[in-house]
């Protein structure tokens, strides 16, 4: 007899993701052979991969299916869980953590405690000081990839939340399946629900731990999933969920389409000085225009976590609504100014 549905779905996807890791590291291994003074016949070492775990169903879900699928290809199966210290007994539910992940089979496994700070609000920083600590375990690891728990409702709600911010198309893209440098982060789990991942935890006896923040008002998600989700879902009928899952998808298609074009076309709108002429930008599609202003100020110092449409919007419209404006602030202390029908972006 097979293993539950629900076990045999979460399976099904991370062995998935393991062979596009694979495929991944033997081209680059091709691309950048091994150095003369080893020997041609020093076979090389399994590619590690990592889970990131909290100890909620979605990423004990996903701890025990590569634990279970990683060995039968080779992989060596590893386990990062995140302590960002922001609830008593925090370093006790890490060590705990640590002690499931352990008792899968997963090795090497840490904890790792991180300061979260203010900037952003303290989901923004959370996830910064998270991210940073998985760049970092990554990178001590060697590892291959990070693989993220995160379950097709954390994507509806993320398309949602872009929704809410009014940020483009970009941010109605949700999560990405494969992310960070060189392609470090994968998500298995987008086209899975929340459910699944549970069953799976709830038929193989796995312990989970229900993080409170996820159910704190105080936080918008939470807030997003517990009334925001469900009154959707009441007004408009069942498969709210799948449909937004489904707008991140073909989003994210359109956006990375308009990305390529606007990669394209940024050679032909500067000078032979490299500055940007407001003439030739003009001429192109707001869509693409906009994205190579963008990518000017990000260039020039602007966070790309702090630059909104409006900022976009306001340096746009030094390009198509010139009357003489002054100056634009824009976030990191960039200024963005026409001059001699240029666009300038610079450090203020």
């Amino acid at each position: 007899m097979g293993p539950h549905p629900a076990v045999a779905a979460i399976r099904l996807a991370v062995r998935r993701v393991l062979h596009d890791v694979l495929t991944d590291v033997q081209r680059s291994t091709e691309a950048d052979p091994p150095h003369p003074a080893h020997s041609p016949h020093e076979q090389a070492p399994p590619p590690t991969v990592l889970v990131a775990c909290s100890g909620g169903a979605d990423s004990m879900a996903l701890a025990s299916a590569l634990a279970f699928e990683a060995p039968k290809l080779g992989i060596r199966a590893g386990g990062v869980t995140v302590d960002h210290g922001l609830q008593p007994g925090s370093d006790l539910r890490a060590a705990e953590v640590v002690v499931r992940l352990t008792a899968l089979g997963l090795t090497p496994v840490e904890s790792v405690a991180v300061d979260v700070g203010r900037e952003g609000g303290p989901e923004a920083a959370a996830r910064d000081a998270r991210y940073a600590a998985l760049d970092a375990a990554a990178e001590r690891h060697a590892a291959a990839a990070v693989l993220l728990g995160h379950t097709r409702d954390d994507q509806a709600e993320t398309v949602l939340l872009g929704l809410a911010r009014g940020s483009g198309i970009r941010s109605l893209s949700g999560m990405a399946a494969t992310s960070g440098v060189a392609g470090r982060y994968r998500r298995p789990f987008l086209h899975i629900d929340r459910q699944t991942a549970r069953k799976a935890c709830m038929v193989q006896s796995l312990p989970v731990w229900d993080d409170p923040h996820n159910a704190d008002p105080a936080y918008t998600r939470s807030r997003l999933r517990h009334e925001g989700l469900p009154a959707l879902e009441k007004a408009l009928g069942k498969g709210v969920v799948e449909a937004l899952a489904r707008t991140a998808q073909l989003s994210r298609d359109d956006a990375d389409a308009l990305d390529t074009w606007a990669a394209q076309a940024e050679a032909t709108v500067r000078d032979a000085a490299g500055l940007l002429e407001c003439a030739k930008l003009y001429a192109l599609p707001p869509a693409v225009r906009r994205r190579i202003v963008r990518r000017a100020a990000i260039e020039a110092g602007a966070p790309a976590g702090s630059l909104f449409a409006r900022h976009i919007e306001e340096v746009d419209r030094l390009i198509t609504g010139w009357r003489g404006q002054g100056v634009i602030n824009l976030p990191g202390k960039v200024v963005a100014q026409r001059q001699g029908g240029r666009l300038v972006i610079r450090q203020g």
